[in-house]
């Protein structure tokens, strides 16, 4: 089965950067038509944060524009988001998702906390 693995939350203050990477067992490109970063705050709804498509095609939503970029490397199976200049309102847990062509995978979450 398909296995996602979430890593590189941690504690940052404000202005730092954070590397989270989601690696997936198996072949995963073969059979994934995109992937997406989530994330939920307390007493917030959970929101799709970047998204890359199996073209490779990207898309931010517009408050980490500019800050956050998400990519992949194929040959380790691993997406990874890259953030820069954080803010204390991205403090969320994070979660990797892959979307196959006919079922949804999740990651465990991932805490980042954006504090001075």
């Amino acid at each position: 089965q398909v296995q996602l693995v979430e890593s590189g939350g941690g504690l940052v203050q404000p202005g730092g950067s954070l590397r989270l990477s989601c690696a997936a067992s198996g072949s995963i490109f073969r059979i994934i038509n995109a992937m997406g970063w989530y994330r939920q705050a307390p007493g917030k709804q959970r929101e799709l944060v970047a998204s890359i498509t199996r073209g490779g095609s990207t898309d931010y939503t517009d408050s980490v524009k500019g800050r956050f970029t998400i990519s992949r490397d194929n040959d380790k199976n691993t997406v990874y988001l890259q953030m820069n200049s954080l803010k204390p309102e991205d403090t969320a847990v994070y979660y990797c998702k892959a979307q196959g062509s006919r079922y949804d995978y999740w990651g465990q979450g991932t805490q980042v906390t954006v504090s001075s």
